[in-house]
């Protein structure tokens, strides 16, 4: 199937659009018109450099206020489209998309759009032209693609066709039913959007909300396998109107929409077993079986302070690379690394981040078939010279420059420990406290770029999404979605701010970008593990002891049991029968911190208590900074 995007989806002027729509490797675009009244130049210097970037203008949208109108207003609209055509014909674009009028002057009837339509496809055939007619969902007659089929259908003229939207289909709840009888010869286009389940009126939510496929919460899948019964082969475009969009980078955001095209075309051969003979299939989404580490990039000077944190944290040093700066400390099934090398990437992250997490690894079934889909998803690869007797571990950039690695038990990979590490002798008292496996990872990003990792976790690894959540922090709100394993292999929460106040906001001024801001470790027993952290000297977060108060009269736990969770700082949620208790570790200069959780059956994140922990956290942070 042929992809292509309108200019609409992106930010900056015309020629930035067209390149980073070329960048991208989108063959098509659709030329919205506002972006050609805005541009310094000709539309003939606009088609000279559409077709010096290897692209192909498929559509100039839109027309608008054109069937049904009144009888004296006739002659002044048909005038309009035959500029229309001069224009398209100077861009070199063949099809012009009509949308389904909204003006109050409009006369209803299909019969008169019908006639409308074939008058118009008489003006365009003599020329070598098209039409494509798209229902709007607030149409103000024609808001149902099956009436807009119907007029184009009575029109019955070969240069007038359909135009389908998901948007203005699947916003209305449409049944799809009838598109699989619309012969696909005449559905000139289709335009693929994705949104949130909003409850608005249609033009809102259609103006500001919607999202490339895979981002947001509309039933695709089920407009597509409607769409594949017609053997529709042709054009398939992303028409996309998002403020986060148009306030983000244009080069970024094209990626992102072929990558969604992309994954939604894999989801559709998985969904109906039909595969697209135009393209080999892609590596399934890899399983992910938990998180193998988490690398730290560190300079010296910060190195043994850090080491001091793991130490009181349970963690012991497990390894001391081969070569290089760094050492392998180990607790559970955690493996946490830290990099003190004075050259290579870690090195370069720590300059421009300080110390941050620079690098996580993934524990999948297949490391090369996860690199491969990634590759064909439009990730970006990574590598790096490797020294001897050091294995080359497949990665992709991540969030904020970091780097996502595959490990897995089928190869050599497997043994990376082994291979380039020494085990350190080590005499001393067993410090750990108890802590298993890693539970979650928090990341805190741009809000420009939220929807740009859900994407690339969704589309690359075997997790599902959760519902945007609204959370409290005293400098205002934050936004906060999960992606997650259906067994809790992995889980990463994605959280961004448009107030520069919030802790989330803070942290990406202070490590200078996106990046982990918390991970979490789990424990069977987070009492016995707030008693040996606060025996190894480990200060945690205190909480107010109105918290305390509240809990015990809102629950039913025992008063012994609360005063346990106030003596050691435990927040506590419930859900059902299902129960998490949480405990943070006081943040570091540049506001990472670790949090320590004990689930029951539980699986969510506590969210009833983050208005708490935030406040708490902000609490600390001025205090430490006496502000």
């Amino acid at each position: 199937m042929q992809t292509a995007i309108a200019t609409v989806s992106l930010s900056g002027a015309l020629n930035e659009k067209l390149e980073a729509i070329a960048a991208a490797r989108f063959k098509g675009v659709e030329i919205f018109e506002n972006d050609l009244l805005s541009f310094d130049g000709t539309p003939a210097d606009v088609r000279a450099m559409v077709a010096g970037l290897g692209l192909r203008s498929v559509t100039f949208q839109p027309f608008r206020d054109f069937e049904g109108m009144p009888a004296d207003r006739r002659d002044r609209i048909f005038a309009r489209a035959e500029r229309k055509f001069d224009v398209m014909q100077e861009l070199g674009c063949d099809l012009l998309l009509v949308c389904s009028n909204v003006s109050p002057e409009s006369l209803g009837g299909i019969e008169r759009a019908a006639a409308d339509l074939r008058a118009l496809g008489e003006r365009a055939a003599r020329r070598g032209l098209r039409v494509g007619f798209e229902a709007l969902a607030w149409g103000r007659h024609i808001n149902d693609y099956r009436d807009a089929w119907e007029a184009v259908r009575r029109a019955d003229h070969p240069a007038i066709g359909l135009v389908l939207d998901t948007f203005h289909i699947l916003a209305r709840k449409t049944d799809l039913g009838a598109i699989a009888a619309i012969p696909r010869d005449r559905i000139f286009l289709v335009q693929v959007a994705d949104a949130p389940v909003l409850d608005m009126d249609y033009l809102s939510w259609s103006r500001h909300f919607r999202n490339f496929p895979g981002q947001g919460d509309l039933p695709l899948l089920d407009y597509m396998a409607a769409l594949q019964a017609t053997g529709y082969d042709a054009l398939l475009s992303l028409e996309i109107f998002n403020d986060q969009f148009r306030a983000g980078s244009a080069r970024s955001v094209a990626v992102d929409g072929h990558r969604s095209l992309i994954y939604l075309m894999d989801q559709l051969q998985a969904h109906t077993g039909v595969m697209d003979q135009s393209a080999p299939p892609l590596p399934p989404r890899a399983r992910c079986q938990g998180t193998e580490f988490i690398e730290f990039a560190i300079d010296e000077g910060d190195a043994p302070s850090f080491r001091q944190m793991l130490a009181g944290l349970g963690f012991r040093c497990r390894g001391i690379h081969k070569s290089k700066a760094v050492e392998r400390w180990r607790q559970g099934d955690i493996n946490l690394v830290i990099n003190s090398e004075k050259e290579g990437f870690a090195h370069s992250y720590n300059i421009v981040h300080g110390t941050a997490v620079c690098a996580i690894g993934l524990n999948v079934e297949d490391a090369a078939a996860t690199l491969d889909r990634a590759r064909r998803l439009l990730d970006t690869p990574f590598q790096q010279a490797v020294g001897p007797g050091e294995l080359e571990v497949p990665a992709v950039r991540g969030l904020g420059g970091s780097l996502l690695y595959f490990i897995d038990h089928k190869t050599d990979l497997a043994r990376v420990w082994d291979i380039e590490f020494d085990v350190p002798t080590y005499e001393g008292p067993d410090t750990a406290v108890g802590l298993t496996r890693v539970d979650h990872i928090s990341q805190s990003m741009q809000y420009e770029e939220m929807l740009t990792w859900l994407l690339f976790y969704t589309s690359l690894l075997d997790v599902t999404k959760t519902s945007e959540q609204d959370v409290v922090d005293p400098g205002g709100l934050t936004k906060s979605r999960v992606v997650q394993a259906a067994d809790g292999g992995i889980r990463i929460v994605l959280n961004a701010s448009q107030s520069n106040r919030t802790l989330s906001s803070r942290f990406l001024s202070e490590m200078f970008g996106s990046g982990v801001q918390h991970i979490a470790f789990a424990t069977d027993d987070i009492l016995q593990t707030a008693a040996r952290l606060a025996a190894n000297g480990v200060d945690v977060l205190p909480i107010p002891e109105n918290y305390y108060d509240d809990l015990e009269a809102k629950s039913d736990l025992t008063p012994a049991l609360i005063a346990q969770l106030k003596a050691h700082n435990v927040l506590y949620d419930r859900e059902g029968g299902a129960e998490y208790l949480q405990i943070y570790v006081q943040a570091t200069e540049q506001r990472f911190f670790f949090e320590i959780v004990e689930r029951r059956g539980y699986t969510g994140f506590g969210a009833a208590n983050a208005p708490i922990r935030l406040a708490a956290q902000t609490r600390f942070v001025r205090q430490s900074h006496h502000l």
